[in-house]
C-alpha cells in the first residue's frame, strides 16, 4: 500500500492543503493525475500526486483510497516540485500553482490549425560572430558543456546581435540532446522570433505557447512537447511551464519587461521560475536586454549574475543620432501641435532618402481626459474612480482598467458649464494629426485599439516591414524589440508619460522606453536619427536615454532605491484587500495593519493602511497595505501572509503581489 498526498483540483481558501489518501496502485509517482473521492460526500474529483510514501501517517486511522489514475497525463516531479514552490512563494493556492503547468482540458486534435502557417520563412546558418559577440558565446558554450545553473545578463545595445548568440546556444543546447525555452516579452514579438529559430532549427522542432492559441491549438502544442517531438518552445512568460524535461537552455530577451510578471493569481515572477527551473535542470539561463532592470543590474554587479556586454552594433553603425526637443519653447513660439519643428523637418528628410518612421507616444485613445474649465471636474470611471480617456473612433470615453463605456458630456455635470473639453492627447489623434501634415504618405497606428483582431498584429507589422508602410505609430508595442532595416527615424512624442506614474520605478521605465524606442531607428546600414520630445527635458532618465548611457542612469538610480529602501534592497508587498462593503474593507484593512504591526519587528516597514489608488473596481472597494521587506527577511513575512490569507480578514479578499509592477 501506498500513502501519497494529493493537491485537489478545488479552488478554494478551505480546501487549499494537502490531502492523504491510501493508494493501491504501486506505480503510483508523483505527477499523476488521479480521481479521488472528496468531502463529506465523497464526490469524486481530479487531484495531483504532490508526494508518496511507504510509510502510513502516524495517528490516523482511515484514509479514503486513490480511485483511478489517468494513464493518459501526467506531470514531472519538477513540475510538481516547482507548484509547490509557487505556493510558498506567491501565495496563492496550490492549484492555482498546479494549473498553471496544465495545456487545458481541450483533447489534442491534430487537425487544428497550424499556428505556423502564416509565417515566411526560409533555411539560414549560422552568421559569424564579432570578437564582443564571441566572446560571450564562449562563456555560455562552456557553462553548457559543464551543465552548472549559471545566469547570464546579455547586456547588448540595440542591434547588437543578441539573438545570433541565442539560436547559436541553442544549436550548442540541442547538439547535447537538451531542450530549451525561448521567452519573449510581447505576443506581437513571437512571430519575428520564432521566424528566426524556424529559419535556424525549421519548424518540426518548435513549439509555439502565447494566449492567442485556441484551447486546440495550445494542447496540440503541449502534445508535441510531451511526446518529446519538438526541443524548442517560444512564446511569452507563461511558456515558462512548457513541459519539458530535460532543459539545457531558457532564454528571457528584453529580460527588464514588466510583462514577464504575472499581474493576476498566481502572480509570478517569470524570471525567479526561470531561475528555479533552470536550477532544477542544471540549464543556463540567459537574460538578454539593451536596458537591463536596475535590480538585475545590481545582481550583475554583486557577481549573483554573469554579465556578458556588447557594446556595438552588429554591423558598427553608430548609434542613432538623438535630439531632446523642449516643448515648452515650442509652445512659447506658437507651436501647440504634437509635431515640433524639428520633428518635421527630420521626418521630411527621412522621406527623402526614401526611408520608413516611428512615431512612439505611450498612451492610447484621442484624449487623455475631459475636463471642465470652470469647475474644474474631470470625467471619471464610476466604478474604478480613474480618468476615462475619450476615442474619437467610437466618439465615446472608455475606462483604460475595466473597459467601461461613457458618452461624451455636452456640459459639465457638476456646474453646469459648457466650456468643458479635451486634453492631453493619445496616438489616435496623432495619426490624424500625422495625416494631415504627411498627406501622402500610407501611415498605420498599433496599440490595443487597432489589434483587437485575430491576426492585426501581424499584418501591420508586415506591411511595414515591406515598405507599404512609411509612417508606423504606436505605443510600447513599437518599442519593444522590432527589428526593421529601413527606419531611418524615430520619433518619442511624449517622453514623459511614464515619470508621471506614482511608482518608484517611473524613472526607470521612461529611460528604458525611450532607450528602447530610439534603438528602433538606424538598423540597417546607416546611422538613425531619433527626436525626443519632452516637457522635462533636464529629467536624467531623459538626458541619460538621449545618449544611450545606461552605466550613468544606473549609478544615480541605484542610490535612490538604496535610500528609498527600495528593491533590490527590499522585497515589497503590495496586499489589497476587497469587498463590496466599503466600511467592511476600511475595519478589514485596519485589523490587518495592526496584526502584522504586532507580529512583525521594527525591521519592517508598514505603510498604511489607505484607499489603494484604484479605489473601486466593478462593484469592489480596494484598501491596500505595502510592507517593506528588509532583504532576507522575505519568507518569515510570507508565513504571516499566508497564514493571513488562510484565515481571512473580516470576510474580505485579500490578494498580495510580492514586489509588482503597479501599485494601483
Amino acid at each position: 500500500m501506498k500513502y501519497v498526498s494529493v493537491i485537489v483540483d478545488n479552488n478554494t481558501n478551505a480546501t487549499d492543503e494537502l490531502y492523504t489518501y491510501e493508494s493501491e496502485f504501486s506505480d503510483i509517482k508523483v505527477g499523476n493525475k488521479v480521481s479521488i473521492p472528496f468531502s463529506q460526500g465523497n464526490r469524486i474529483l481530479d487531484g495531483y500526486i504532490a508526494a508518496v510514501s511507504d510509510e502510513r501517517p502516524e495517528g490516523v486511522k482511515r484514509l479514503k483510497k486513490v480511485r483511478t489514475i489517468d494513464p493518459e497525463f501526467s506531470l514531472s516531479p519538477e513540475a510538481m516540485e516547482t507548484a509547490i514552490w509557487m505556493h510558498s512563494r506567491y501565495m496563492c493556492r496550490y492549484i492555482e500553482a498546479v494549473r498553471c503547468f496544465l495545456p487545458g482540458n481541450t483533447p489534442a486534435k491534430r487537425k487544428t490549425k497550424d499556428p505556423f502557417e502564416e509565417i515566411v520563412y526560409e533555411a539560414s546558418k549560422p552568421e559569424s560572430l564579432n570578437d564582443e559577440q564571441a566572446l560571450a558565446y564562449k562563456a555560455i558554450s562552456e557553462s553548457l558543456d559543464k551543465k552548472n545553473s549559471d545566469i547570464f545578463l546579455l547586456f547588448g545595445v540595440t542591434g547588437s546581435g543578441k539573438t545570433e548568440i541565442y539560436l547559436q546556444a541553442m544549436q550548442k543546447c540541442l547538439g547535447s540532446g537538451r531542450c530549451g525555452i525561448i521567452l519573449v516579452p510581447e505576443i506581437s514579438l513571437t512571430p519575428q522570433t520564432v521566424s528566426r529559430f524556424v529559419n535556424r532549427f525549421g519548424k518540426e522542432q518548435i513549439a509555439i505557447l502565447h494566449s492567442k492559441l485556441t484551447p486546440q491549438q495550445r494542447a496540440v502544442q503541449y502534445a508535441r512537447i510531451q511526446s518529446g517531438e519538438v526541443k524548442i518552445a517560444i512564446g511569452v512568460r507563461s511558456a515558462i511551464f512548457a513541459p519539458f524535461d530535460n532543459i539545457g537552455l531558457i532564454v528571457m530577451d528584453e529580460e527588464h519587461e514588466s510583462s514577464y510578471k504575472s499581474d493576476k493569481s498566481p502572480k509570478y515572477d517569470c524570471l525567479e521560475l526561470a531561475t528555479k527551473r533552470a536550477m532544477a535542470n542544471s540549464a543556463v539561463l540567459l537574460l538578454g536586454t539593451a536596458t537591463p532592470a536596475v535590480a538585475d543590474y545590481y545582481r550583475s554587479k554583486n557577481k549573483i549574475f554573469k554579465e556578458l556586454t556588447l557594446k556595438q552594433r552588429y554591423n558598427k553603425v553608430p548609434l542613432p543620432r538623438v535630439s531632446i526637443v523642449d516643448m515648452r519653447s515650442e509652445i512659447k513660439a506658437g507651436n501647440k501641435s504634437l509635431f515640433s519643428g524639428k520633428l518635421i523637418s527630420e521626418m521630411e528628410k527621412c522621406f527623402e532618402q526614401g526611408k520608413q518612421a516611428i512615431l512612439f507616444l505611450n498612451r492610447r485613445g484621442y484624449s487623455s481626459f475631459v475636463s471642465c474649465r470652470e469647475c474644474g471636474y474631470v470625467m471619471k470611471c464610476p466604478d474604478c474612480g480613474i480618468s476615462m480617456t475619450y476615442h474619437k473612433e467610437s466618439n465615446a470615453m472608455e475606462c483604460h482598467y475595466c473597459g467601461k463605456r461613457r458618452s461624451v458630456p455636452k456640459q459639465c455635470p457638476e456646474c453646469g458649464s459648457k466650456i468643458i473639453g479635451r486634453f492631453g492627447a493619445g496616438t489616435e489623434q496623432l495619426e490624424e494629426k500625422a495625416i494631415e501634415l504627411f498627406p501622402g504618405k500610407k501611415i498605420e497606428r498599433l496599440d490595443l485599439d487597432t489589434v483587437k483582431k485575430k491576426g492585426s498584429v501581424d499584418s501591420i507589422l508586415k506591411r511595414f516591414a515591406s515598405g507599404k508602410t512609411d509612417i508606423l505609430i504606436g505605443t510600447q508595442l513599437v518599442a519593444k524589440g522590432l527589428d526593421f532595416a529601413n527606419v531611418g527615424l524615430v520619433g518619442i512624442i511624449s517622453a514623459d508619460v511614464s515619470l508621471n506614474i506614482p511608482d518608484y520605478r517611473s524613472a526607470e521605465r521612461c529611460f528604458q522606453l525611450a532607450t528602447q524606442a530610439a534603438g528602433r531607428a538606424g538598423r540597417g546600414n546607416e546611422q538613425g536619427v531619433v527626436v525626443i520630445q519632452t516637457y522635462t527635458p533636464d529629467h536624467p532618465a531623459i538626458v541619460f536615454a538621449a545618449k544611450q548611457d545606461y552605466e550613468a542612469f544606473y549609478k544615480q538610480e541605484i542610490k535612490i532605491r538604496e535610500i528609498g529602501a527600495y528593491p533590490p534592497f527590499t522585497d515589497i508587498f503590495h496586499i489589497v484587500l476587497t469587498d463590496k462593503d466599503e466600511e467592511k474593507v476600511i475595519r478589514g484593512a485596519e485589523e490587518l495593519a495592526f496584526l502584522m504591526e504586532k507580529k512583525l519587528d521594527d525591521s519592517y516597514v508598514i505603510l498604511g493602511p489607505c484607499k489603494a489608488p484604484i479605489n473601486k473596481a466593478g462593484e469592489l472597494y480596494r484598501y491596500q497595505i505595502i510592507i517593506k521587506s528588509p532583504a532576507g527577511k522575505r519568507r518569515a513575512l510570507s508565513g504571516v501572509v499566508n497564514e493571513v490569507k488562510r484565515t481571512g480578514v473580516n470576510g474580505c479578499l485579500v490578494t498580495v503581489d510580492i514586489n509588482p509592477y503597479s501599485l494601483m
